[in-house]
């Protein structure tokens, strides 16, 4: 994909001029650039969208308690919830995404897509999206190399980490990865998948990392929800027709500017926001306890 170009608007100009898929340069990209073969490729995207699914069953169906206290089952709180805020498909959203990264903060296997602090997003929202509209695997597989497309610029020209750009580089791209996979995924045309990712940016702009006790748990796992909320609410959006007025190129630079310009504490270094309140604080104190391990007296005779 490098090969080709390294903006939105060079991938579009590609696209359009030769008829391929949005996915198409990507999967050139891996099998030139990482020597792999078309099928080892499909195989391996297969593989990976079964973990996805496996850590939203997971998450829906085990106990998801970390050791810090602060993951207690959130995915199935929500999913029995008694009162219903939202629609049925919109819990279900919700829950799935929940859950995916509640499996992550308890040691489980995900797919970091882009990053493991995101790992909830794409899961929540693919595995949804095939069931609301009976998509095959296939499309749902073409749309997370669309995905993996959409990360590769958003690194080259921002950042995908949270200790660089904060939250909106992580949980931000992940939902812009998820926007652009959706509106890919049901049908949507080259301008409007690009759309949903500027709107998704747009949305996401500015939020911080700040994970208290430094774990990726609070506020990480509700973020995911949200994330994938705006991931599909964009995409509605953007299938729509709605403009999002700024090209989505000039919303990655904006993305960039802002992570620079970031202060160090709101990213990853549990300085600031959430992770400074004196609950947050407490919290430290007591999983830092947890945490040490007590070793013999060296000068102890053995």
């Amino acid at each position: 994909m490098s090969l080709l170009f390294n903006d939105f608007k060079s991938w579009e100009k590609h696209c359009t001029e030769t008829g391929e898929p949005l996915y198409q340069p990507v999967l050139d990209y891996e099998i030139e650039q990482k020597g792999r073969t078309e099928d080892f490729i499909w195989e391996n995207i297969a593989k990976a969208y079964d973990v996805m699914k496996d850590a939203v069953q997971t998450g829906l169906t085990e106990d998801m308690r970390s050791r810090s206290g602060m993951v207690n089952n959130g995915a199935k709180k929500v999913a029995k919830s008694p009162v219903t805020v939202l629609s049925p498909e919109f819990k279900m959203l919700v829950s799935r995404a929940l859950g995916a990264k509640e499996v992550n903060s308890c040691m489980g296997r995900v797919v970091a897509a882009p990053t493991a602090g995101a790992s909830g997003i794409l899961p929540g929202t693919l595995t949804t999206l095939q069931e609301l509209h009976n998509l095959p695997d296939r499309s749902i597989h073409e749309g997370l190399l669309v995905a993996a497309g959409i990360a590769l610029i958003i690194e080259q020209n921002a950042s995908l980490a949270g200790a660089v750009g904060g939250c909106q580089a992580e949980t931000g791209s992940a939902a812009a990865m998820a926007a652009g996979a959706i509106v890919y995924c049901l049908g949507g045309n080259i301008e409007e998948v690009f759309t949903a990712v500027a709107i998704t940016i747009q949305c996401m702009l500015g939020l911080v990392c700040d994970p208290v006790a430094g774990l990726v748990e609070v506020p990480c796992i509700v973020r995911n929800a949200s994330a994938a909320a705006i991931a599909f609410s964009s995409a509605q959006m953007a299938i729509a027709g709605v403009n999002a007025v700024i090209p989505v190129d000039q919303c990655v630079a904006a993305l960039g500017e802002v992570g620079e310009s970031m202060e160090r504490k709101y990213k990853e270094t549990a300085e600031g926001g959430l992770a400074n309140t004196p609950r947050a604080r407490e919290i430290e104190s007591f999983v830092l306890v947890q945490d040490v391990e007590i070793l013999p007296d060296e000068t102890e005779e053995v």
